[in-house]
């Protein structure tokens, strides 16, 4: 049996597709999903959302949102997702200090906030390098 996934943004459907398996960047740590799953509704946090497909991994980063598993049907609402297709480790790795450096850098309230959520989506990409580098 297979998980029917679909991931929708506020502007788009990203992904629409079966899967074996999914592994979820819940709130609460990773959530690892299969066919006939029990019914659950989730948080999900800014991370990578690693699907298999025939043996191969996908990673899409996901930038929070929710999850409903029910009946093999995987429904995520994000406020934002990104598919992976190429990524160059070195950039992303380059990035992640980038945006570690100006969260160390960020005065006010509101450049904190935004440096750390910039650096957590530098994470996630680099989680999603890794990700395909091991496919």
């Amino acid at each position: 049996m297979t998980l029917q996934i679909r991931v929708i943004a506020p502007d788009k459907v990203v992904w629409n597709a079966n899967a074996e398996e999914v592994i979820l960047p819940s709130s609460t740590g990773q959530l690892g999903i299969l066919s006939e799953h029990i019914p659950l509704l989730t948080a999900l946090d800014i991370g990578v959302m690693r699907v298999r497909i025939k043996k191969e991994w996908q990673p899409i980063i996901l930038l929070g949102g929710f999850a409903e598993v029910d009946n093999n049907n995987i429904t995520i609402l994000v406020n934002g997702a990104e598919t992976i297709e190429e990524i160059n480790l070195e950039d992303a790795v380059n990035k992640l200090e980038e945006a570690t450096n100006i969260l160390a850098t960020a005065k006010t309230n509101k450049e904190k906030i935004e440096a750390t959520q910039n650096l957590r989506k530098a994470k996630a990409k680099v989680q999603a390098a890794n990700v395909l580098s091991n496919s």
